[in-house]
């Protein structure tokens, strides 16, 4: 039987009783609830800090009902989310669970967040709509209960001892899903199709894990001596997540299988930094790094980045890509054959026929999905024979990443750097006064500005008449894919040193990096882009100790489709800090999981939601580990 304690708002609660499980449980009381498996109580208000749980949840209580679930903050005490429903696994359980298979009736999350009308996934029923809680008799007793309604009106009552089996229907689409009949065998039907599609995917997973594990690749010796000196140029101080994952690499690289490491944190929390102390580490042991990125104006950055860090070091590092000539492209690569190329940053065009190492180690992929397939597959080569370190800032789900977890070796970076502060989000409709404001308050305190207007063949007219509508002495640049490779070079260093005060650009730079003096933001047109591109796109500012601001516009006086009012509401409250995360549930859209996946893949989300679809893959990872296709 599965064994858990399920606590809800408005449900009765008996305190001797909820102890005597938590003790039980294998909880301990303590005066404050600091780590996973304690518990304190003061007054009307239990804290429980649950196993699995990234942080710990308070219950307030008012006359023996819980009035209030929310997870809190330990170090402040400030409530961060509310919550419907929790569920609370025994600390025992992990070390069953070690040894006995997954099952599609564990649940992954510990928070059924419901609403009345929300759609819900019932693992034995299929998709239906949950209308809240109804207390039923049950010999006698009343008892509550989840009332779910199926097709014709159909309702399903499921106590709440079974309500694990019940969770939102969330997938990566917007249309609305059907409901199924009780009693049908159709849900059954669709479920084992999605079943063994996603077996298919865990046993591509994990054969592919097992010849990495009997191929043989370089294990890199201990740090240099220098390796401390070039971390100590970084001008932040590392955050906590940051340590931990650099630990994880460098322990990934010193063993002699290749590494095959996928780094996900939201964007401006520091992912590059751990891949320059994994591709430093790699020159020092003589191997050769590629550092593959998407848009050449990310390879730009970075390639800058790398030169003014490495400065001070024997490190010949290279840009490939269009804004160089034929000539010194192939230069380059024939430094890179001959191995007098220690670091070479560039774009697809590192994956042509006609490029080849001398000797090289290390493979960095900034944001793979947006990669084509024949680059694709000439990366899983590479991943057999090289270490690769894979970076995204598409935010994982957690239930995705513990259902991933025994077939991927995955880092995770969850908390923001120091001094960071949140992005003050405004969403309102186009007005000149506001944007000469919110220009000129930046270029006060020397500050730079980002102009964004995704379309090219008026992009000239807006720098006019921002030109007309802002002091004469302020410097304008335009920056976009169409122009010479060498015009968008000269803008963006000029950008860079501080030349241009306002880069009026399109989504080009959607996926850059650090440029910290630029603070401020303006989008125009907003109501046209993706949520997860706004998101990616306000990360671009806020990198500094001074606050930053993102400027939504939309037209004067335009009404605007549901869809587009949805997700600026998204963009303005989901304005925290790590906010990727909450993104990335809300935007139903989102790049995410559907392109980490593959497209089959987001077919049985669809079919039977995002929770049920993790379980499934953890059952399906479990089982194959149990039988011996990986040693666990």
């Amino acid at each position: 039987m599965f064994k858990s304690l399920k606590l809800y708002v408005q449900g009765a609660v008996d305190l001797d009783r909820l102890f005597f499980t938590l003790v039980d449980f294998g909880y301990k009381r303590q005066d404050a609830a600091t780590e996973e498996g304690d518990f304190s109580r003061r007054g009307g208000v239990v804290d429980i800090f649950p196993f699995s749980f990234e942080l710990p949840i308070r219950i307030e209580l008012s006359d023996e009902t819980i009035s209030s679930i929310k997870t809190y903050n330990p170090s402040t005490g400030a409530a961060l989310w509310d919550h419907r429903i929790v569920i609370i696994l025994p600390v025992k359980k992990p070390h069953t669970l070690k040894t006995a298979v997954f099952k599609e009736d564990f649940p992954l999350t510990n928070f059924v967040d419901l609403n009345a009308g929300d759609y819900v996934v019932h693992n034995q029923h299929g998709i239906g709509r949950f209308l809240g809680l109804q207390k039923i008799k049950v010999q006698d007793k009343p008892q509550d209960h989840l009332v779910i309604e199926y097709d014709r009106q159909e309702k399903l009552y499921v106590p709440v001892e079974a309500m694990h089996l019940v969770q939102k229907y969330i997938a990566f689409q917007v249309r609305r899903p059907k409901l199924y009949r009780l009693g049908n065998k159709e849900w059954l039907r669709i479920k084992e199709k999605a079943r063994k599609g996603i077996q298919k995917l865990a046993w591509d997973l994990l054969t592919l894990q097992a010849m990495r594990m009997s191929a043989s690749g370089f294990a890199f010796s201990k740090d240099h001596e220098w390796q401390k000196q070039f971390q100590a140029t970084f001008p932040f101080k590392e955050t906590p997540d940051q340590i931990k994952t650099m630990e994880e690499v460098k322990l990934d690289m010193e063993k002699s299988l290749p590494m095959d490491r996928l780094l996900c944190g939201d964007v401006g929390y520091g992912k590059t930094e751990v891949a320059m102390r994994a591709a430093f580490k790699a020159v020092m042991d003589n191997r050769q790094v590629a550092y593959l990125v998407p848009t050449t104006i990310l390879a730009e950055q970075h390639y800058h980045n790398f030169r003014s860090r490495l400065k001070d070091f024997p490190v010949n590092v290279q840009l490939l890509c269009r804004f160089k000539t034929d000539a010194e492209q192939d230069d380059i690569v024939k430094g890179m054959a001959s191995g007098s190329v220690d670091i070479v940053i560039g774009t697809h065009r590192l994956l042509s026929e006609d490029v080849s190492f001398k000797n090289l180690g290390l493979v960095v992929i900034d944001e793979e999905q947006r990669f084509g397939v024949k680059a694709k597959e000439k990366l899983k080569a590479l991943r057999l024979s090289v270490d690769v370190l894979t970076l995204t800032a598409t935010p994982i789900p957690r239930t995705l990443y513990m259902s991933l977890m025994g077939a991927k070796d995955m880092s995770v970076i969850n908390t923001p750097p120091q001094n960071r502060l949140p992005i003050k989000t405004i969403v309102v409709e186009y007005d000149e006064d506001l944007v000469r404001q919110a220009v000129i308050r930046e270029i006060k305190r020397k500050g730079q500005v980002f102009y964004l207007h995704n379309r090219v063949f008026d992009i000239e007219k807006v720098r006019e008449k921002l030109a007309r509508m802002l002091p004469s002495d302020i410097r304008i640049g335009i920056g976009h894919g169409q122009m010479p490779a060498k015009l968008l070079e000269k803008v963006m260093i000029d950008f860079l040193k501080g030349d241009i005060d306002i880069l009026v650009c399109t989504m080009i730079i959607e996926s850059g990096i650090d440029i910290p003096n630029v603070n401020t933001i303006i989008m125009d047109n907003a109501q046209h882009l993706g949520l997860a591109d706004m998101h990616q796109l306000r990360g671009r500012v806020g990198r500094f100790d001074r606050p930053a601001y993102a400027y939504f516009l939309i037209p004067r006086n335009e009404v605007l489709d549901s869809d587009s009012r949805k997700r600026l509401n998204a963009i303005s409250e989901h304005a925290q800090l790590g906010a990727g995360f909450n993104i990335a549930m809300e935007d139903l859209e989102i790049r995410g999981a559907g392109n980490l996946l593959g497209v089959e893949q987001h077919g049985f989300i669809a079919a039977v939601g995002f929770d049920l679809y993790c379980r499934l893959l953890k059952e399906a990872i479990s089982n194959f580990k149990q039988v011996g296709v990986l040693n666990a």
